[in-house]
């Protein structure tokens, strides 16, 4: 099975990077295509989906992960499922067996939900980072954490990390080298590592 990861930046590339080999085995291979960001990536989405219409083998599963963001779930999740039925893709959601060619996923509010999903993670990156963090009301559900990134960019720094700001690539690099997807708290996380988990099932 081969995946095609339609990303909105390249940190998702980062992180997908350093996870997958724990959620693919060395017989399945991806490839990451990055756009300039959410809007560039719903922009093109059409157009891009119409293109895999006209060559995508059957072994081929097309992943479309974006920021929620500010918008609502369910109409960006609805979004998504018209531009691939548009497109003539079956998108998962739409079916029970393994015919299915496109999944979408989305992380809630922010790709930095899921290493807040993964307080281990973040402090193996970070050693000064509080050793209970997570514990305080407003770390304890990630996907619920107003303005992630921001969020993520204060506790580093209060830690003396970043002080000039936030690099986002390194972030989601270092913070998901050392992520255990199976113990992720992220409830956006384990969705996307369920829907991964079912096109190999499924295959």
């Amino acid at each position: 099975m081969h995946f095609e990861f339609l990303l909105e930046a390249l940190s998702a590339e980062k992180v997908l990077n350093n996870i997958l080999p724990q959620l693919i085995t060395k017989e399945h291979t991806y490839r990451c295509i990055i756009f300039q960001g959410k809007n560039d990536l719903l922009k093109k989405l059409p157009a891009e989906l119409r293109a895999y219409k006209k060559w995508i083998p059957h072994h081929y599963k097309i992943v479309i992960l974006i920021d929620r963001d500010d918008d609502n779930c369910h109409e960006l999740k609805s979004k998504l499922q018209h531009y691939a039925m548009m497109a003539g893709l079956l998108s998962k959601s739409d079916c029970n067996d393994s015919s299915f060619q496109v999944i979408s996923r989305i992380a809630i509010e922010e790709l930095e939900a899921w290493f807040f999903g993964d307080p281990d993670a973040i402090r193996l990156a970070y050693l000064k980072v509080s050793t209970a963090f997570e514990k305080k009301s407003n770390y304890r559900n990630p996907d619920n954490i107003v303005n992630t990134w921001e969020t993520l960019e204060k506790l580093l720094q209060q830690r003396g990390y970043f002080k000039t700001g936030l690099r986002k690539n390194e972030v989601a690099h270092e913070s998901s080298k050392n992520m255990q997807p199976l113990k992720n708290r992220s409830k956006s996380f384990q969705v996307f590592r369920e829907g991964i988990s079912a096109c190999i099932e499924h295959y």
